[in-house]
């Protein structure tokens, strides 16, 4: 309260006058649970400041993070790599002041509460499937005493802010990129290290669950962590913004960002990226990007059973092959022995860095759905397994509009062909080179991708007949009619 005239009146009464904010400084404010989780970072974090000033001034706030045992179960090495060495960056940027908990949050996040005396916990809200149930879980757990807070979120426009004129969600990106980009969204939250009174841990009554954060033991192509998604943003916007438009098609150039896996685990927000990003071609080409991602959160947001199940139900009648060979047109996909070098460079990459470049990431769907008649679902999963950067919204309707079910969907038609995309986007093949060593001896061009003639004993012959599986997969689309 800023004084009431009663108030004033009192004060000046007292034998030794004091202000309303001294004595608001002299009373304990109650604390408050910062549960951090797609949100790894201390700068631009609305639920810091919501956390910071949830009980007035002085409210003393826990930092917390949760290893819950279903999301270790679901991620690959690498990605649980990210999260550990994110979270020690983490932990060292607040001297030692986070804590780390393993179990269900639905009990954890009650006892770690309880254990400070905080009547708030506060989150960026995830609109993910599994995280909306599992934060209706610990709001329920927490009862009638603790609220849990939602401030903030991992996008630019959450999901829910844009509809139709008539309130329903959009089905179609190019509408949805008008009405996001007329909506808006607001400038970075200044928030830091400093935003917070932090409670130590080692004063936490009890310590429930406290583990030390792991290791999975394996190498990543880039670090992890606040520091260095700065520091990989400052560098794209000073070598790459100008020339991403045309360069981001282009797996041969070092034309991409590389943020994705910073922006999956919320070590910086896209709010950061945004503000830097001017009125050029490449700028808006990126922006554009983020409006994808957005998007795709959207439409999982909306239709939550999309994460496993076609998008468009009609693509539940697609005949899809099964069996012995099926699985092993898959284990040659993985492993990058399918005899089409774009393809086999792409999932080689994956498997090394656990990173594929997108327009990479679109020709080898397209070879698993069209070229090899199997299941998005077996690449959407592999692809989970592997990638640093794997986000299930966009994975899974990435896959979806390769495969022809989901939202903006590839027509049925377009099929496609890895030989022409290669050339097309490695023209000098240098990509190729680069990932399939049995073909780094070739000459520059397009002779990489066609190999006429020159086929090395060591690479496998193609296992299909690209023309003809084009055909097939015209014939098991057009059934669907």
């Amino acid at each position: 309260p800023t004084g009431s005239s009663t108030q004033r009146l009192t004060l000046a009464m007292m034998p030794n006058p004091v202000s309303l904010s001294e004595i608001a400084g002299s009373i304990n404010a109650m604390p408050a649970v910062l549960w951090f989780r797609r949100d790894l970072r201390l700068s631009d974090l609305p639920a810091l400041l919501a956390a910071a000033e949830s009980d007035g001034a002085n409210t003393e706030v826990l930092a917390c993070y949760v290893l819950d045992p279903r999301l270790k179960a679901s991620a690959g090495p690498r990605r649980l790599q990210y999260l550990y060495d994110a979270l020690r960056e983490l932990r060292d940027g607040l001297s030692g002041r986070l804590l780390v908990t393993g179990g269900h949050p639905a009990t954890r996040i009650p006892a770690l509460a309880k254990a400070v005396g905080a009547t708030s916990v506060h989150v960026s809200q995830d609109f993910s499937p599994f995280g909306s149930r599992r934060d209706e879980q610990v709001r329920a757990a927490l009862g009638d005493g603790v609220d849990l807070v939602a401030t903030g979120s991992p996008y630019l426009v959450s999901p829910g802010r844009v509809s139709k004129g008539d309130g329903t969600p959009y089905k179609v990106f190019t509408p949805y990129f008008d009405a996001w980009r007329k909506h808006g969204w607001r400038g970075p939250a200044d928030s830091g290290k400093n935003s917070a009174r932090w409670i130590d841990p080692a004063d936490v009554a009890g310590r429930p669950g406290v583990v030390d954060i792991p290791d999975a033991g394996v190498d990543l192509e880039l670090p992890a962590g606040e520091d260095a998604a700065r520091k990989q943003w400052k560098r794209f916007i000073r070598t790459g913004l100008a020339d991403y438009a045309d360069d981001r098609n282009r797996p041969d150039r070092d034309g991409i960002s590389r943020m994705s896996a910073h922006l999956k685990f919320g070590t910086i927000h896209p709010r950061t990226l945004a503000a830097d990003l001017g009125g050029g071609k490449g700028a808006q080409a990126y922006l554009r990007e983020l409006a994808f991602r957005d998007f795709y959160a959207t439409v999982l947001h909306e239709w939550p059973d999309s994460v496993w199940w076609n998008w468009n139900k009609t693509f539940d009648n697609i005949e899809v092959d099964e069996g012995r060979n099926a699985e092993q047109s898959f284990e040659a996909w993985k492993a990058g022995r399918t005899g089409f070098p774009i393809v086999d460079a792409g999932m080689r990459q994956l498997a090394e860095t656990g990173f594929m470049h997108n327009r990479v990431r679109m020709i080898v769907a397209s070879f698993l759905v069209k070229d090899l008649h199997l299941p998005w679902q077996w690449g959407a999963r592999w692809f989970l397994e592997q990638l640093v950067d794997g986000d299930m919204a966009s994975n899974q309707h990435g896959w979806q509009w390769a495969a022809g079910c989901g939202t903006d969907a590839a027509p049925y038609f377009r099929v496609f062909n890895p030989t022409t995309q290669g050339a097309k986007f490695d023209p000098s093949g240098d990509y190729v080179r680069r990932w399939v060593p049995e073909l780094a001896g070739l000459k520059s061009g397009g002779d990489v991708h066609k190999l006429n003639g020159e086929r090395p004993a060591d690479y496998p012959e193609p296992i299909v007949d690209h023309a003809q599986e084009r055909a097939e997969a015209l014939r098991r689309y057009s059934a669907l009619k």
